[in-house]
């Protein structure tokens, strides 16, 4: 195996966000590989990028579709397993790094390849992005909170920057591209934790997001529907009846919490609305019509 570690991260329209925080960045060291998955948007987007990998020593993974997040992260882990790398960093292109937070990160890998990792995340200002995730099973809420707990029922780590092991990354089985956008980490972190994985904040490390880097200020109607429908994807998933139940039961209020993320002005754009309630209406058919289906028993956590 590679000792090296392999840097993936999924590309759509963001090749200036690339070339912003990966171009000539000191923390790429010589024995990092750089693999980039271009979800297709416009044969100009991947010119571009094509031209930057090539002065850069990239290597690009094109889809020759936009395959999702989780489906992207997929082709790049594959491209780098199969040259041989040992350890993967997962990272979004609005994520700036340091080689002391990639060096410490690689170092946690090799000594413990069954634990998946994150670094601290903050936000260009400072401000607590993630510190570790858990979802609330009452309501079907994911929520982030400095020192969660992440030996507890469903924590999870954030997609937009998590390390791990190839071996670990097998067993796992990678991402679900069902899901396309959101929640895909959330379930990722399960099926980590149920090949024997164990997560892992790491305080003491920290990297910047530009939230919203890549999909510009708001939120768009690609969040607003993925992340309703998501919610209960997740749960017909991973949860006993009585609690898929109990997330449908809830969601009518729930994606107006995501509706107005972006703020209240979203209830008053029909393209918005739409894009909530067709994405509730989604995961619903899906939680209702696996209703019926056994899923794995899930600690902490059963029928009524």
């Amino acid at each position: 195996m590679n000792p090296s570690i392999a840097i993936i991260v999924v590309n759509y329209g963001s090749h200036q966000l690339l070339a912003r925080n990966f171009a000539d960045a000191p923390w790429l060291e010589s024995d990092a590989q750089l693999f980039v998955v271009d979800n297709f948007t416009s044969g100009a987007e991947l010119t571009a990028l094509s031209d930057l990998a090539h002065n850069q020593g990239w290597r690009v993974v094109e889809s020759p579709t936009n395959v999702g997040f989780g489906a992207g992260a997929d082709l790049g882990v594959a491209a780098a397993i199969e040259r041989g790398h040992e350890h993967l960093l997962l990272i979004n292109p609005d994520v700036a790094m340091t080689s002391g937070v990639l060096s410490a990160l690689r170092d946690q890998l090799s000594s413990d390849p069954m634990m998946m990792v994150s670094p601290r995340i903050v936000t260009p200002s400072g401000t607590l992005w993630f510190d570790g995730g858990l979802v609330d099973l009452d309501s079907g809420r994911v929520r982030t909170a400095a020192g969660a707990d992440m030996r507890a029922p469903f924590a999870w780590l954030s997609g937009a920057c998590l390390a791990l092991s190839s071996t670990l990354w097998r067993k796992a089985g990678g991402f679900d591209a069902e899901y396309f956008l959101y929640w895909e980490d959330v379930d990722f972190s399960q099926r980590v934790v149920r090949a024997g994985g164990t997560l892992l904040v790491r305080n003491d490390l920290q990297v910047v997001h530009d939230v919203g880097g890549t999909q510009g200020v708001g939120k768009s109607a690609v969040y607003l529907r993925f992340n309703t429908r998501n919610r209960l994807l997740f749960a017909a998933k991973w949860l006993p009846r009585e609690t898929v139940r109990k997330w449908i039961r809830h969601t009518p209020i729930e994606s107006y919490r995501v509706l107005v993320r972006g703020g209240r002005r979203s209830l008053i754009r029909w393209p918005m609305v739409s894009a909530a309630m067709t994405g509730s209406a989604q995961g619903l058919r899906a939680a209702r019509s696996r209703g019926s289906r056994r899923r794995p028993a899930v600690t902490g956590v059963r029928d009524e």
